[in-house]
């Protein structure tokens, strides 16, 4: 009976500290859509109580905004508190250069305490940073800034001249040659080095790696796609890129995709829609073991409406 007892108290102990998490993340939600519209005041407030339902956690960048919504709202004293909670804790923010631009701050930098601030990030910067790979770090930067601009300027020419004008189809032609360059590159680091983690070629470096492999044909995704679940394991890659080119393999051999992370543009209609995903029903699960939000929210940015039953049915059809 003592044992029953037990088991019960800890069950309802779990179900309780998932109730606490699901209503912490949304306020979190609130929060931002409140941010979003300028109400910065409801947002800070938001935050704060979605931090104090689970204790006073929050994830990095849910404090970075925090700290925002404070600022814009004129509480500098808060704002203050929630940065240097992420320079002092366990995240130890390093991201000098973003912190000392962000708009949002200017009237935070009058204090002292914002050249305090400063000094730590500096210092955590140091810290993360002395032992990397600068020199493959910066051939790395330009081969992410590469593989970036060209997809950064293609919603802009689809709006302007459409997918099958002149214009898009020499830009996407420029932007194939970039990624074959790209890849002569990547694949030589890959092949002589192995997958390097943030450790030696920082967050960038890491994720340069994974675009540009992301971003090649069908071959290269297949030959490269262990070593990036090796590398995973190995905590020198994040599961969620490895969860966007699980699809993009999936999909191209002929299956279903897991994660829901590729999106497909339909012609005819114009519209973009979710391309077919096995057992949609868990993909939030699935999504939410490697790090990615909801589907309805990532899917959102496309002007997508998540409906599980729709896509079934859609899945079905095709």
């Amino acid at each position: 009976m003592k044992i029953l007892i037990t088991v019960l108290l800890f069950i309802c102990a779990n179900y309780g500290v998932a109730q606490d998490y699901e209503k912490s993340d949304s306020l979190i939600r609130e929060a931002y859509d409140f941010y979003q519209e300028g109400l910065y005041k409801k947002a800070a407030n938001h935050y704060i109580m979605g931090f104090d339902v689970i204790g006073g956690l929050a994830y990095s960048h849910d404090r970075y905004n925090a700290a925002c919504a404070f600022a814009l709202s004129g509480d500098s004293s808060n704002a203050f508190y929630h940065l240097f909670s992420l320079a002092n804790g366990g995240f130890k923010y390093k991201y000098l250069d973003y912190l000392k631009n962000d708009s949002n701050f200017v009237s935070l930098k009058p204090s002292v305490m914002w050249d305090s601030l400063l000094t730590i990030v500096a210092y955590n910067k140091y810290e993360a940073e002395k032992d990397l790979d600068h020199e493959l770090i910066g051939i790395l930067d330009t081969v992410l800034m590469e593989d970036q601009k060209y997809r950064a300027e293609i919603a802009g020419l689809k709006d302007q001249f459409g997918w099958e004008s002149p214009e898009m189809k020499a830009h996407l032609k420029t932007m194939r040659v970039k990624d074959s360059l790209n890849l002569i590159i990547v694949r030589r680091i890959i092949d002589e080095k192995g997958w390097l983690g943030p450790d030696i070629v920082g967050y960038d470096g890491n994720s340069a790696l994974f675009l540009v492999i992301q971003h090649a044909n069908i071959e290269t995704q297949i030959k490269y796609l262990p070593l990036l679940r090796e590398a995973v394991e190995q905590g020198k890659a994040y599961a969620s890129d490895l969860a966007l080119l699980e699809d993009r393999v999936a999909l191209a051999s002929g299956k279903k995709q897991i994660y829901g992370s590729q999106i497909g543009y339909d012609d005819e209609s114009e519209t973009y829609f979710v391309e077919p995903i096995e057992n949609p029903e868990g993909v939030d699960k699935r999504r939410a073991l490697v790090g990615l939000r909801p589907i309805a929210d990532y899917v959102s940015s496309w002007g997508i409406i998540w409906d599980v039953d729709k896509h079934k049915l859609i899945t079905l059809k095709n």
